[in-house]
């Protein structure tokens, strides 16, 4: 039976090596792969323009080197021309490639971010420290959440992930029980427990 959902498996081995001691895993996901490839198309599509240009300028340079023996006028456009190459193609290939090493997790504790092409890093915010987040859809059960956290705190993306209201809920919850906590403590009130 197909697995379709996002929830990690109670009785699985960790698949997270940072977890710290007694930490609970309460979501973790991955991108999905069209979506995080294809997450720059804008700069895709600028870069299939940017390329049409730098070529007709190199095609005209090389004519130019040639009539007026200056080779420096076809060797100008060559980096322009390497970029625009890069935006149009060579980033797609290396979001591809990326997508294998990107990683979500939610835990009791902390969010955790895993992801880098050729050495996978994480990054890490504190739910103590998280502020506000925000769920940007992207798609039926589709969607990228930028996740704050206190002045300082590295801003986490989670591109493209499955079923999103899953870990915005957690995240919403948190947030609750954290405001609960505050006001609770101006009152004098014990704080309550998420």
């Amino acid at each position: 039976m197909a697995k379709d959902h996002n929830f990690p498996d109670p009785g699985a081995k960790a698949s997270w090596p940072p977890l710290l001691p007694s930490e609970i895993l309460r979501w973790e996901g991955r991108p999905a792969p069209r979506c995080y490839a294809f997450r720059q198309w804008r700069h895709a599509l600028f870069g299939l323009f940017l390329t049409a240009v730098c070529s007709v300028w190199l095609w005209l340079g090389v004519q130019q080197a040639a009539e007026h023996s200056w080779p420096w006028l076809a060797w100008v456009p060559l980096p322009f021309l390497a970029y625009a190459l890069w935006l149009a193609f060579g980033q797609l290939l290396a979001a591809r490639l990326e997508w294998a090493k990107v990683a979500y997790a939610v835990t009791d504790r902390r969010i955790l971010v895993q992801q880098g092409l050729f050495k996978p890093r994480v990054n890490t915010l504190d739910l103590e420290r998280l502020t506000w987040f925000r769920l940007q859809p992207l798609g039926t059960e589709l969607g990228t959440l930028r996740i704050h956290g206190e002045a300082g705190d590295p801003v986490l993306m989670l591109h493209c992930i499955e079923y999103p209201r899953r870990p915005a809920e957690f995240l919403e919850t948190v947030i609750k029980t954290r405001e609960q906590g505050a006001r609770s403590k101006e009152q004098g009130f014990p704080e309550p427990r998420p």
